[in-house]
């Protein structure tokens, strides 16, 4: 078996979430179900273009389909972009390790999400949701830079009627009238958030600076290093640990991670660049 080779999925249903960003169902061709674990990546080809590694923003409940929600940023996405219902791509994987939500049973949670970073903790956000009882309480802090790049606008009315979860919202700009929640960057949230530190964990993903000041700001709040859980989604290429591109100190990314404790990374010289 050749462990590069992707199977074939066909998109069976794309959304436009915002201007450079959309959401893609993939469905495999062969009609076998795919399972993965949320956090965990996978690398999708636009045969004849290239491939890339992207987060499912999925349930991992739903094996049928899989959903990747994807910014248009280079060659690869903007083929990807022009794509059609009905076209067919190819992924590999599901690949590394995802978030231990075992660990969080019992527990309140925090999650902490900035623009496209959305993605992957839309999958993690939906897990919790399946079994929202086992959580304390689950809250969800989400920045974008102005209300026309909110990924999941549909969602979010849904999302709001759970009960256990609580949403809180920013932009860090915005035109008069158009925006009646929170202005400023996302980590002015965490201003707004009650919950008990000590028996709480954090989850952050998004850009590298808001990973950044989002860490400093949670463990300002009390936070121990092996309660801050960080989707280190950056460099990756090969998936399998065999290129080295998306080495980080001792760790690969893509075998190790993609989801790390700040424990494991806080020694590493500028682990966020």
């Amino acid at each position: 078996m050749n462990i590069y080779q992707p199977k074939n999925f066909q998109i069976v249903k794309i959304i436009q979430e915002t201007p450079n960003i959309k959401t893609f169902t993939l469905k495999p061709l062969n009609g076998d179900k795919f399972s993965f674990q949320t956090g965990q990546f996978i690398e999708l080809t636009v045969y004849g273009v290239g491939e890339a590694p992207f987060t499912p923003s999925s349930s991992p409940y739903k094996t049928e389909t899989i959903d990747v929600t994807i910014m248009r940023v280079g060659r690869m996405t903007e083929v990807l972009h022009s794509m059609k219902e009905g076209d067919i791509v190819g992924v590999r994987g599901p690949y590394g390790k995802g978030y231990p939500v075992e660990k969080f049973e019992s527990e309140e949670v925090l999650i902490l999400g900035g623009g496209v970073g959305m993605a992957p903790l839309r999958s993690l956000l939906l897990t919790l949701i399946e079994n929202i009882k086992r959580y304390k309480k689950v809250v969800l802090c989400y920045g974008a830079r102005t209300p026309q790049d909110i990924v999941y606008k549909h969602l979010f009315p849904e999302w709001r009627k759970v009960k256990g979860l609580e949403i809180l919202r920013s932009v860090d700009k915005c035109e008069q009238g158009e925006w009646d929640e929170t202005v400023g960057v996302v980590t002015c949230l965490l201003d707004k958030v009650n919950v008990n530190t000590t028996n709480c964990k954090a989850v952050v993903c998004g850009p590298p600076i808001m990973m950044k000041f989002s860490t400093l700001k949670l463990l300002d709040m009390g936070f121990k290093p092996e309660n801050i859980y960080l989707s280190m989604e950056r460099n990756m290429s090969c998936g399998l640990g065999k290129c080295g591109h998306c080495q980080i100190g001792s760790y690969f990314i893509c075998k190790d991670g993609p989801v790390f404790t700040w424990e494991q990374l806080k020694n590493i010289p500028e682990p966020f660049e």
